[in-house]
């Protein structure tokens, strides 16, 4: 049974995602290490940002599951590689289990693509509005239909809970089996259009497209790899140069100006009195305090004084005698 002909165009699509990828796993480091004050986990912008890349590698994933089976499928072939993939996905939750245990990665991008695999061979062959079909009620069940059971990590992995449990990566069934079913859609419409043998044609000739190219034939090998290499670098580096020092102080001073412009102060005098209780702090040793919320007697003592003394600060009437 002869395959299809490689798309250089797919591999050059996936190049750019893997690298897209590549970065957005730089900075969660660089954030989870305090080199950044972004949260890249949180920040809406960055959530964004990782679910597009997310949605096109997926997209692409149904796209490559018709190309290499849309004639018939290849059994020795999809085995062989989903074998990898599974032990990838598996080689990941172990690494997690131990790198980060109450937010290990149990269903991740690759277990993800594993289960997808196996479904979207369904609607490899089968009718295309029946795939758009599915698709469509993939895509948009979760925001009609949630429930608590599916908080539970033991559920969660099918995408219909309130609130999500803590993982690091977490690509639940719904929505996102939608975003290979519509890879697996396109991709059969336009091998069933001219379309298909201009694409075909494209050829990197350039060196970027061809280096876009070789990334994105080697997509699965330098997922697996690039984030250990990634953290080979950035922490050694966050335990020579400890930035978490110094972005503590960046995260008081904006945590405190933010407070005390709600107030009422001026912005000036807020700055001021935000770094009157940074000193204050470091001198008197109270990050813990500061940082857990967790303040014995002694310690609400000296916050107490340290905030009258910043107080006077700003507004010197305070130190006025009656």
């Amino acid at each position: 049974m002869s395959s299809r002909p490689r798309f250089a165009i797919v591999d050059i699509a996936r190049g750019v995602a893997i690298i897209a990828m590549a970065v957005y796993h730089f900075c969660w480091d660089l954030s989870y290490f305090r080199f950044i004050s972004a949260d890249v986990g949180y920040d809406p912008a960055w959530v964004l940002f990782a679910r597009s890349i997310l949605a096109v590698f997926l997209f692409l994933a149904g796209v490559s599951l018709v190309l290499g089976h849309g004639d018939g499928i290849r059994w020795r072939s999809f085995w062989r590689r989903w074998l990898f993939v599974v032990a990838g996905a598996l080689a990941i939750t172990l690494a997690t289990y131990f790198a980060f245990p109450q937010s290990f990665v149990y269903f991740g991008v690759l277990h993800a693509i594993a289960l997808f695999s196996l479904l979207g061979l369904a609607f490899v062959h089968t009718p295309l509005w029946l795939g758009a079909v599915v698709a469509a009620g993939v895509i948009a069940l979760p925001f009609f239909y949630s429930d608590p059971l599916f908080n539970e990590k033991v559920w969660s992995w099918l995408g219909f809970w309130q609130v999500p449990p803590p993982a690091n990566d977490l690509v639940p069934v719904f929505p996102w089996f939608g975003a290979m079913l519509l890879g697996i859609i396109a991709a059969r419409l336009v091998l069933a259009s001219g379309w298909s043998a201009r694409l075909a044609a494209i050829a990197p000739s350039g060196r970027l497209p061809r280096l876009l190219a070789f990334l994105g034939r080697w997509s699965l090998l330098i997922y697996l790899l690039h984030q250990p290499i990634l953290l080979g670098l950035v922490y050694p580096a966050a335990a020579l140069l400890q930035p978490q020092i110094a972005m503590r102080d960046v995260t008081f001073l904006q945590s405190c100006q933010s407070t005390c412009e709600a107030g009422g102060t001026s912005a000036q005098l807020c700055v001021t009195y935000c770094q009157c209780g940074l000193e204050g702090v470091k001198t008197n040793d109270l990050w813990n305090a500061v940082e857990t919320g967790m303040v014995t007697a002694a310690e609400q003592a000296l916050l107490d004084a340290q905030n009258r003394q910043c107080s006077a600060v700003i507004y010197p009437e305070l130190n006025a005698t009656p």
